[in-house]
């Protein structure tokens, strides 16, 4: 079985913190197969990566988290930014005009700002006829979510759907990458695209903090992040 974590964000997102370099290192380290850069409403981090990937044995699909006017959307396999505001049905839309797939992330999830897609949002877009082939997957469990109870009311929501369950970290620090992750069947990009098509896919909890730790922590990552691009501006 392969092993993917599909919601990483670097330096490339408002509140990341961590290198293009830093994410692949740390995904090799733990011993992912795939991951998925998905900066908000951003590619740029995600094609240096997809560059940089065979460097450190691994694959990493191209991606962003968009916002769209109800919620963010994990849409993998595109190459071009999509504007954010659009309603979820006509992201899907652009995001099948790549040739991509996309994920409801961390539905019903609140707090700390965080716009997530409700039921009736991801239920509204299944029944669309196009929309639903490119919503493939609902994230059933993020790693890092501050609002814990999302999670358990989110996995007996996906229970009912017929699209993949996928597991991630929603990682914006290095230490919570693969917190949450995806196990499939074979241990490639396409495989997983398979799997997310076929419904094959399984929710692995790999670790969990607190949610005091993991926002304590981004914190301190934030904080050396800015202080390092800082010095770097000024040499």
């Amino acid at each position: 079985m392969g092993l993917a974590d599909l919601h990483l964000h670097t330096i490339y997102s408002y509140d990341g913190t961590a290198t293009v370099q830093a994410v692949l290192r740390r995904a090799k380290e733990i011993g992912l197969n795939v991951i998925a850069i998905t900066d908000h409403d951003e590619v740029a981090g995600a094609l240096e990566a997809e560059k940089l990937a065979s460097h450190y044995g691994m694959e990493v699909i191209p991606g962003s988290e968009i916002t769209t006017a109800e919620g963010d959307l994990l849409a993998l396999f595109i190459r071009e930014k999509i504007q954010p505001g659009l309603s979820l049905i006509e992201t899907l839309l652009r995001v099948r005009e790549q040739g991509g797939v996309a994920i409801a992330a961390h539905p019903m999830a609140g707090g700390m700002g965080m716009k997530s897609l409700t039921p009736a949002s991801i239920l509204k877009a299944l029944r669309h006829p196009i929309a639903r082939k490119v919503l493939v997957g609902i994230e059933a469990y993020n790693g890092t979510a501050i609002d814990r109870v999302s999670n358990h009311y989110t996995r007996i929501f996906a229970q009912g759907l017929k699209i993949a369950h996928t597991g991630n970290s929603d990682a914006h620090i290095i230490d919570t990458i693969g917190f949450g992750a995806t196990e499939f069947p074979g241990s490639t990009a396409a495989d997983l695209l398979q799997a997310l098509h076929e419904r094959t896919t399984r929710v692995k909890k790999m670790n969990e903090w607190s949610a005091l730790r993991v926002m304590s922590s981004w914190c301190l990552r934030y904080i050396e992040s800015a202080f390092a691009r800082l010095t770097m501006a000024r040499a």
